[in-house]
């Protein structure tokens, strides 16, 4: 992976360059924090010109190596005025991998509205006007490129709220048959990609070499290796037969599930949407529906499922935790037809669920639509799709709808949606959400896994496991691994140093492995500091320092004080 492609969106000219031989050490959500910050005025539009789109694969992602197919979309965000890297799985990244190509930089803006289709291949890459595409929804479009394209094409697209600039937009990956439609959908993406006039990427790496790895036959032993640590996991084979939804319950007990617009952690309908009511409604409905479904090719640990309706029709796919969360518990509703329904709909708007659930519940607070009102969410959902000003404002967020209906109590931190555990009974969350460079992500650094070691409702360590947590995130997603990779790496923490020799010939020590998640953060802070959206600026919203939370009446009570030391204080001995 030695190239830097450049499209200008402007003016249609494509460049290839060899990259830097610092520039190959850089991958993943690494490689888009250093492009931003070398390149992008940190203050500038993130709907203009000098903000950049930029597709960047993992490290690793021309190997064989499990889960690699996940790569980083980035950008200055819209939501945030930060840097933001989504990573996804889908077929595109690992096809331009193959292709050799380590980074797509979009620049510029068209001088003109416009719709194209940038094609990548193994003979360059072109925009290709395509105006019958604007305003399709998600499948209509991936169906229209697949007869154009063919089924070996890796394909992402937009849907119309890109098309609008709408800042709750985000970005469609499909697998390769066209089942699993997977989303970077956090920070409004499909806004920048909208902006610049790109409906779709379509990548074909037929015809292109084989990668030549450092030690072909080592990397495929360290790869085996790699595997039987994942499989010998308990969490592998529980995520495998239940997907992310397996947490619903254990948010539930904890209290910090979000129920109606955060005003309660626990849901009085939680058993009818957890992972055991998901597995049982998809054994009994077969057709389509199953579980144990994988994102990319390769994947072991397959954690994605296909949720269809009672004559077994897919409905959506993935039905994921996040998901049912902010739309389901946090609008007061409780049937899983309708949060698959709703699902599939921001699905094909093309919007984050995240975002669009925190803002309905947002709406519903306002008096709207009613807490529980499934049918009138599921109408809000195509009003974004449609373009009217009650869509258009659901479409940029739920800070925007706060602001503009009236509603103080908004669950957003630096402009972003806050995801589907209350920070007030997991506070550990609460410092992941304020002090990491991509806001209100749960990605970044996720306290869940730990609750069982360190106290969800206390403060006492919490602020160091933040930091550890967030390292660790940063440093998968510069490999370009799923996140539910983590638990070989706790075995064998030396692994990565392994699997990086392997492919290219480095010997990185353990703690230079570690270096690359700590540059990676540093690197995304010092863009927020020059954008001005430091996380020593942004507090967690006022009503959960003040509101408690039922059942547990706890309050984030983390002083920002401590919040801000984040980056001084020793973190518990390793990443992993």
């Amino acid at each position: 992976m030695n190239h830097i492609v450049r499209i200008d969106t402007r003016t249609g000219k494509v460049t290839s360059q060899q990259a830097t031989p610092e520039e190959r050490h850089w991958g993943g959500r690494l490689l888009v924090g250093k492009f931003l910050l070398r390149e992008v005025p940190p203050a500038c539009d993130a709907l203009g010109r000098h903000n950049k789109f930029l597709i960047a694969p993992g490290l690793l992602g021309d190997t064989p190596v499990t889960t690699s197919g996940k790569f980083s979309l980035g950008g200055k965000s819209p939501l945030t005025g930060g840097v933001k890297e989504s990573d996804v799985g889908g077929e595109v990244g690992k096809k331009i991998a193959r292709l050799g190509i380590r980074a797509v930089v979009l620049e510029e803006l068209p001088a003109a509205p416009v719709t194209n289709v940038l094609v990548i291949n193994a003979r360059g890459a072109a925009l290709q006007p395509c105006p019958d595409l604007k305003g399709k929804n998600v499948t209509e479009t991936i169906e229209s490129l697949r007869t154009r394209f063919g089924s070996e094409a890796g394909l992402l697209c937009i849907g119309p709220a890109g098309e609008m600039k709408l800042s709750g937009a985000g970005i469609a990956v499909t697998d390769v048959h066209d089942v699993q439609i997977r989303y970077a959908g956090r920070g409004g993406l499909g806004a920048v990609l909208g902006a610049k006039g790109i409906k779709a990427i379509v990548v074909d790496d037929k015809d292109a070499p084989a990668p030549v790895f450092f030690d072909e036959a080592a990397l495929k032993e360290a790869n085996k290796e790699f595997v039987a640590l994942i499989l010998a996991d308990p969490k592998t084979d529980n995520r495998h037969k239940f997907g992310t939804p397996a947490v619903l319950a254990a948010c539930n007990a904890l209290g910090i599930l979000p129920t109606r617009n955060f005003s309660a952690g626990q849901f009085e309908k939680a058993k009818e949407i957890d992972g055991d009511r998901i597995v049982e409604v998809i054994h009994s409905r077969k057709g389509a529906a199953r579980m144990g479904t994988p994102c990319v090719r390769g994947c072991v640990i397959q954690c994605s499922n296909i949720f269809a309706g009672p004559v077994g029709k897919k409905i959506t796919a993935s039905l994921q935790y996040e998901s049912i969360a902010l739309l389901g518990p946090n609008c007061g509703i409780g049937s899983l037809d309708d949060i698959a329904e709703l699902n599939d709909l921001c699905n094909q708007v093309g919007v984050d669920t995240i975002e669009i659930g925190a803002a309905i519940g947002v709406a519903m607070e306002a008096g709207v639509i009613p807490f529980g009102d499934a049918e009138g969410a599921k109408d809000l959902i195509r009003q974004i799709g449609q373009g009217t000003y009650l869509g258009r404002i659901l479409g940029c967020g739920a800070v925007t709808t706060g602001r503009v209906l009236g509603v103080r109590r908004v669950p957003a931190i630096k402009g972003q949606a806050i995801p589907a555990y209350d920070p007030r009974a997991l506070k550990g969350n609460g410092v992941t959400y304020i002090t990491s460079p991509m806001g209100a992500d749960h990605t970044a650094g996720n306290m869940l896994e730990t609750a069982s070691r360190i106290n969800p409702l206390g403060i006492e360590g919490q602020v160091e496991n933040s930091r550890r947590l967030q390292l660790r995130a940063a440093l998968l997603d510069t490999m370009g691994l799923c996140l539910f990779t983590r638990p070989a790496f706790v075995k064998k923490p030396t692994l990565f140093g392994t699997i990086l020799k392997h492919r290219y010939g480095w010997e990185p020590t353990y703690a230079e492995v570690q270096q690359m998640g700590a540059d990676c953060l540093a690197t995304e802070r010092e863009f927020n500091l020059r954008a001005g959206v430091s996380e020593e600026l942004f507090d967690i919203p006022e009503f959960m320092r003040e509101e408690p939370l039922p059942p547990t009446q706890a309050v984030f009570d983390i002083s920002m004080e401590a919040l801000q030391q984040i980056w001084e204080v020793k973190a518990p001995e390793g990443v992993f």
